[in-house]
């Protein structure tokens, strides 16, 4: 404290203005350009064991990513520091790097003795010099208290499968089998026996110890979330006890059993190389007839006995936005109908169950064509982006705005931008006419070309390639085009040869309008000419393998 009368005091060093006793500002120094990076490490660190410490926080390459990261930088390098780097169940602790605006001081320390060894009361002990060289723009803190640590059981299998993954132990990956679920959930501590026998108890009736034995190993990546969650555990409503017999032991168990467990409605697909097509529905999706719309359901009997083959877009077309929202939802109403070809000419069509189209010449009206438009890729939106969006499904959105005709093709109007037809909705007046002429037509049906020869199917894709992505640029493709062009391709065009070996059903898809290996061997110059070439050379057609050079059909 200040004695009474005095005047004020001031720190020795400081200058004092002389007339008003005041202290003025302090001295200016300047400050070093060197930058330093500072760590708080929440550990006892030594000079020897420094190295230790940087393994442990990932090494220097990920401290210098923490570091020198940028605010624009998508990817973020957050520190990480395991105490037990060799073991892959251990959870770091997270830590970051703020900005900081301190300075880094070089602290000396000189002592001063007397020549005897003695020091006298009241003599300073040493002079200590400090000295700034340089600043501190960042730190990295470790504030996050460290999680509950897990080790489980090493020897168990789904832990051996960890580490030979870690390890890259091919052997051991390909070696590895699901165990069997013995259901031994609880063990006796210590391996005591859990079923002794009540006599052996004594009067008070001594109950071993039990372990729970779960084997849920930690996840591979933790949440770097920092505050708790509320999470109000409770129990699945869906779940239901049932009990489950033994196939081996005969012995009873209660398990808990999801009854809205997921169940596949899928139509059921057979391949070309299949003998018989089904003609009823599978038994999962013949359970769930009662719970169809009747109405739904009749009317796509109806449109099937119409006509035994549609594309998904077509049969849809013939309904409502909100009847189709049913159809799409119940998953179940369309494969109670109908069924599908995994490949082959109907490819991806639902065709009426019972119905054979390999064995009906008039089906090949029902064949279908794919372009697919390499300018027109089908991107998905994310879930975040149609939040954003407030827009509803992707789906749905779809109905309401695509046309109800967008199945159809009719030279002159171009209603979507990837090409996917059924020669019964092609209605332009040109290839109506080479659909129907029965001049060139097979005996048999084939795996690539249906009902048509190869030549008179290709002529078909053709034309109405050219005519599809004619009008995707605004022109309307006219007759002597078309016929100039397939001029262009004559001679070209060879038929392949009856003796060429056939090809394994199911290792090749022959819908997509991709030459089969003997007919690409046979023809391997099949190009447009240079002035239509410039129009369709976005668009090939799925499945086709280009030669060096050549353009796309």
């Amino acid at each position: 404290m200040d004695s009474p009368g005095a005047g004020p005091s001031t720190a020795p060093g400081i200058p004092v203005d002389s007339t008003l006793n005041i202290p003025t500002s302090a001295p200016l120094h300047p400050l070093p350009s060197a930058h330093f990076y500072s760590l708080e490490y929440p550990g006892y660190v030594q000079s020897c064991s420094i190295p230790l410490a940087v393994e442990r926080l990932g090494g220097q390459a990920r401290l210098d990513s923490a570091f020198r990261r940028v605010a624009s930088m998508k990817t973020d390098f957050p520190l990480e520091l395991n105490f037990r780097p060799e073991n892959p169940y251990s959870h770091p602790v997270s830590g970051e790097v703020v900005h900081t605006s301190n300075l880094l001081l070089k602290v000396v320390k000189r002592k001063r003795k007397r020549k005897d060894g003695m020091q006298l009361d009241g003599e300073p002990v040493g002079e200590y010099t400090a000295e700034v060289v340089g600043v501190v723009p960042k730190t990295g803190r470790f504030r996050a208290m460290a999680d509950f640590q897990f080790r489980p059981n090493m020897s168990d299998p789904v832990s051996k499968l960890r580490t030979a993954l870690a390890d890259t132990d091919v052997e051991a990956i390909i070696n590895y089998s699901i165990p069997e679920e013995k259901e031994d959930y609880t063990v006796p501590v210590n391996g005591a026996p859990a079923d002794i026998d009540p006599q052996l108890l004594g009067a008070e009736g001594v109950t071993p110890k039990l372990r729970s034995n779960l084997r849920l190993p930690p996840p591979t990546l933790f949440s770097r979330q920092g505050i708790p969650h509320n999470y109000n555990y409770k129990a699945n409503t869906s779940s239901i006890v049932a009990a489950v017999v033994d196939e081996e032991t005969g012995e009873e168990k209660k398990r808990l059993i999801n009854s809205t467990r997921w169940k596949g409605y899928g139509p059921i697909a057979i391949y070309y190389a299949d003998d018989k097509v089904p003609d009823k529905p599978s038994a999962v999706v013949e359970e769930q007839r009662e719970k169809a719309d009747k109405k739904l359901l009749k009317r796509l009997e109806e449109l099937f006995a119409e006509r035994p083959v549609w594309t998904r877009t077509a049969i849809l077309n013939q309904f409502e936005p909100f009847e189709v929202r049913e159809i799409i939802n119940s998953k179940f109403l369309l494969p109670l109908v109908s069924y599908v070809f995994a490949d082959g000419p109907w490819r991806d069509t639902q065709v009426r169950l019972g119905y054979d189209p390999r064995r009906d010449p008039q089906a090949r009206f029902y064949q279908r064509l794919y372009f697919r438009n390499t300018h027109h890729p089908i991107l998905r939106t994310s879930v975040v982006g149609r939040k954003a969006d407030n827009r509803s499904d992707g789906i749905f959105e779809a109905i309401r705005k695509e046309d109800k005709r967008s199945h159809i093709f009719d030279g002159i109007n171009a209603t979507k931008e990837t090409a996917a037809f059924q020669l019964c909705d092609i209605l332009d007046e040109m290839l109506k006419e080479m659909i129907e002429d029965e001049e060139d037509l097979r005996e048999t049906c084939h795996e690539r070309d249906g009902w048509y020869s190869a030549q008179a199917f290709d002529r078909i894709k053709i034309v109405l390639r050219h005519k599809f992505f004619s009008l995707l640029i605004g022109h309307v493709a006219t007759r002597e085009e078309c016929e100039a062009l397939l001029a262009s391709t004559e001679g070209t065009d060879k038929l392949p040869s009856k003796s060429a070996p056939k090809v394994r059903p199911g290792k090749h898809n022959m819908a997509k309008g991709a030459l089969r290996p003997e007919d690409a061997a046979v023809c391997p110059n099949m190009l447009y000419p240079e002035d239509i070439a410039d129009h369709v050379a976005g668009a090939k057609t799925s499945g086709h393998h280009r030669r060096k050079g050549q353009k796309v059909l």
